[in-house]
């Protein structure tokens, strides 16, 4: 039973989600992603888990 999947929990260790910003947003993460040479994904990893941890 310790293998079993319950509807809350994801199979793959990421899954694609879509989220719509506002445009000078996206322009900043491409600004910042191309300085530190990595990818949007990264960034918005980073900065959203970043606010996570913050929250408690």
């Amino acid at each position: 039973m310790e293998n079993e999947i319950t509807q809350n929990e994801c199979t793959d260790l990421t899954e694609s989600m879509t989220i719509e910003l506002p445009c000078a947003m996206i322009e900043r993460v491409q600004k910042l992603a191309a300085e530190k040479n990595t990818t949007l994904s990264n960034i918005l990893i980073e900065a959203l888990d970043s606010f996570l941890r913050k929250q408690g």
